[in-house]
């Protein structure tokens, strides 16, 4: 055993040892949280496997869809690089060839498409591409470092055995003109260390130079003054430096004319370039991770609706959509301990044989499983409720149940998509995700919106019902089940069946007209009687299209009933559903208001300290400076009288030191107490609950009213 040290003094003190034992604390990582309990281990190796599918499948959907905008841009750079004509090339030395990339309003997905269009630059059309940001460039000076900065260090950077003493830029170099020194003797490395290159031209007589692309991340956000002083110093090389600018525009084209004159905005040859819209990102993003059925992991009907609304209603942005999906399945995984059954179907099959009793208990007290064993004879509810083995065995059979249900699922759901898509007003919705929420959410037959979609499709016209039902074919053709290739045959049979009618046939006019004889005279009464009566013998009477059209309507109906029943009543569905809504709002849309004032009137909420529990009304004077400053600031109006403030604080903290409220003491601070109370001040003032004012020179004025 290590000894006691022993201490010995006449006042009184405060003693620290340093810890003999080397022993350090553990950091638990992500995994840490997930391998508590029984297959710990296993439930962290799929959610991070599922996590890096995510991830894979979100950058293949990005480079996919941003594909087109970017070549665009790579041919419109080389373009004026190449210079075809001495007439084009004397334009260039005029104008600045500038691309305005309208990027739209989801100003957190720009970044990545942004970091996408540099590399592909510098991969294949010049290594000299600058990235700035508004934040980074306040001044000119500033812009034309940051310009020179970046291009230094890629310059260099292009032939590795040489060092430049221009790596390090002195402030005072960065004018345009030293770029220019800088930019003759770099081109001229890059040329010979990439002769490839050579060979993109198309006359050797034409003047080429490697060009020096400027991207604008965010154009709106830049200083007017600071763009307009940039163009005109870059206008004035543009025959020694081959500058082009590339424009990060959320809004409109419209941005360039309102923050440039026409004087600055002629020196630039603008072209515009158009992303594809978020909404369309989203799409390929739900068809891609949510509307799969080899994804293993899936999302209740509020769980989209909490993502899709904060899409929607906030930022558009398809980035922090991925995020909230990785946060559902993290937070599935944590709390779900049967989650490790959450993967594909043969793994989940041998997961089921190693099942704990822990978990096997688990499953009995899951309500869809509950649900299950009522439906069961009794004799067979005695062996789910006392068999550990028979439940697994149950188990499997039900697992695989429920990776059919979603193989079935998701053709017919896209079937019936492309049957009612295109149908008036949209009954059961314009985007596929809000009918894959109404599915999974209640049963869709038993909604007045189905009713409705059905009494418009069951008018459709020949021609449209056989491109929907060929649009149907061409989704049940990348099913792979059997039941949905049967299902395939009857559309495909539907098909020629309708194909081979010559039309529908109409009713000859002599027998359904009304026939009124010249002579006799007939009243109102007599003449709608008529009529009544041929049309119900008119609609007694179907032509061979609409009895056709009729069984196809049938059919679809049939296969919504079978296969697009609700999540919820599939046994084991809680095993790969995420369900939190109300967890997953309060984490992604989040309040900071609210927030902060909880943090400042109830510290125990996110400190966790039983010292800081107090009553309703009450100041704790073990609570931090900040909370009993924000506390003493709620029982002041308008204005506060800083000395009164302080003195109010510096009684609460006497009461930490245990002085008497009664004493002499109390509320007496000395230099330790105020400057503590000015900071606690000071960050009331950062977090924007005070102000200075000038009405009184001793007071500070309150921004906020009420609290937590």
């Amino acid at each position: 055993m290590s000894e006691t040290p022993i201490t010995s003094s006449v006042s009184k003190g405060c003693f620290v040892f340093k810890s003999t034992s080397k022993k350090r604390k553990r950091h638990v990582g992500v995994g840490g949280y997930l391998m508590d309990g029984c297959d710990g281990s296993d439930r962290f190796r799929i959610c991070q496997k599922l996590w890096e599918t995510v991830q894979m499948n979100t950058e293949e959907i990005q480079e996919q869809l941003n594909k087109h905008v970017l070549d665009s841009l790579v041919e419109f750079i080389k373009k004026h690089e190449l210079g075809i004509s001495s007439e084009e090339w004397r334009q260039r030395s005029s104008e600045i060839p500038t691309a305005a990339l309208m990027l739209g309003v989801n100003v957190p997905d720009h970044a990545m498409t942004l970091r996408s269009l540099c590399n592909l630059l510098q991969d294949s059309v010049t290594p000299f591409v600058v990235s700035v940001h508004a934040k980074e460039c306040a001044a000119v000076k500033l812009l034309i470092q940051k310009v020179l900065e970046q291009l230094m260090g890629k310059g260099v950077s292009v032939d590795e055995e040489q060092e430049d003493d221009t790596a390090v830029l002195h402030r005072t170099q960065c004018t345009i003109s030293a770029l220019c020194q800088w930019y003759k003797t770099a081109a001229k490395k890059c040329t010979h260390a990439s002769p490839k290159r050579k060979g993109n031209l198309k006359n050797d007589d034409v003047p080429r130079s490697l060009p020096v692309v400027v991207i604008f991340k965010d154009f709106e956000a830049f200083s007017p003054q600071v763009l307009q002083d940039f163009i005109l110093i870059c206008s004035r090389y543009t025959q020694e430096l081959p500058f082009i600018f590339i424009f990060g525009i959320a809004t409109s084209p419209s941005a360039i004319q309102h923050r440039l004159p026409h004087s600055v905005s002629s020196l630039l040859c603008i072209e515009v370039f158009q992303s594809l819209s978020c909404t369309q990102h989203l799409a390929s993003v739900f068809d891609k991770l949510i509307l799969n059925s080899q994804f293993p992991f899936k999302l209740s009907s509020r769980v989209i609706q909490v993502l899709v609304g904060i899409f929607l209603y906030h930022d558009f942005s398809v980035q922090n959509f991925v995020k909230g999906l990785q946060f559902s399945l993290l937070e599935h995984f944590n709390s779900q301990p049967l989650s490790v059954l959450c993967c594909q179907k043969k793994e989940a099959l041998l997961c089921v044989k190693t099942l704990s009793q822990q978990n096997v208990e688990r499953i009995r007290h899951l309500p869809s499983f509950m649900r299950f064993v009522e439906t069961q004879e009794p004799q067979e509810q005695v062996q789910l409720l006392t068999s550990d083995e028979h439940v697994k065995d149950v188990c499997q059979k039900l697992l695989k149940n429920l990776h059919k249900y979603h193989k079935n699922y998701y053709p017919v759901l896209l079937c019936l998509h492309s049957l009612t898509s295109s149908l008036p007003k949209f009954p059961l919705g314009k985007h596929i995700r809000e009918l894959h929420v109404s599915c999974i959410e209640k049963n869709l037959w038993e909604t007045e919106e189905y009713d409705s979609a059905m009494q418009l499709l069951r008018i459709l016209a020949k021609d449209e019902l056989v491109a929907a039902l060929e649009k149907c074919t061409e989704i049940l053709k990348s099913a792979n089940t059997k039941r949905m290739q049967n299902v395939l045959q009857q559309v495909e049979d539907f098909i020629g069946r309708l194909e081979a009618l010559e039309g529908a046939t109409s009713e000859e006019s002599s027998g359904d007209g009304v026939i009124l004889e010249k002579n006799r005279k007939t009243d109102l009464f007599q003449l709608q009687k008529t009529l009544l009566e041929k049309e119900s013998r008119r609609t007694k009477r179907l032509n061979p299209y609409e009895v056709l059209r009729s069984q196809v309507m049938e059919f679809v109906d049939s296969l919504v009933r079978e296969y697009l029943t609700p999540a919820e009543l599939q046994p084991l569905s809680e095993v790969c559903y995420y369900s939190s809504s109300g967890l997953l709002r309060q984490r992604l849309n989040i309040t900071p208001r609210t927030s902060i004032q909880t943090a400042l009137s109830h510290p125990f909420h996110y400190l966790q300290n039983e010292i800081l529990k107090t009553n309703a009304g009450t100041i704790s004077s073990a609570a931090p400076d900040l909370c009993i400053a924000y506390k003493l600031h709620l029982e002041c109006g308008r204005l506060i009288n800083l000395y009164d403030w302080l003195e109010a604080f510096a009684t609460v903290m006497s009461a930490a030191e245990d002085q008497d409220a009664d004493s002499e003491e109390c509320g007496k601070f000395d230099n330790l107490k105020h400057a503590r109370f000015i900071q606690a001040v000071s960050e009331m003032e950062f977090l924007g609950f005070i102000k200075s004012t000038k009405q009184k020179t001793d007071h500070v004025a309150r921004l906020t009213w009420g609290g937590c």
